[in-house]
């Protein structure tokens, strides 16, 4: 059996002035995510807001703990890199919990 963690990531860019800087940093932020910790992920809500955006992201693991391990290390990261703010929810589950 094997596990999952799914991040819901909300960020604000309140200095960002266009659709284009939003998905310049939004593309340096995904890419990030994966490099750094694996994750897969996407851009699922606020698409056409200049300072909004919601980022889904996944990863998978062996163990319960190792894949919380990963989303704990991913939200540290984002406190970092947005001190004016990130709000992140998250949910761990089994793939037998996911496919159920």
């Amino acid at each position: 059996m094997g596990y999952a963690a799914l991040l819901q990531i909300h960020l604000h860019f309140p200095d960002n002035g266009s659709l284009k800087g939003k998905r310049k940093e939004l593309q340096s932020v995904k890419a990030q995510l994966h490099q750094r910790f694996g994750a897969s992920v996407a851009e699922t809500e606020h698409h056409d807001l200049w300072q909004r955006s919601t980022l889904t992201a996944s990863l998978v693991g062996r163990t319960a703990g190792d894949v919380a391990a990963g989303a704990d290390r991913i939200e540290r990261w984002l406190d970092a890199q947005f001190p004016q703010g990130v709000r992140v929810e998250r949910a761990v589950m089994s793939t037998d919990e996911a496919l159920d």
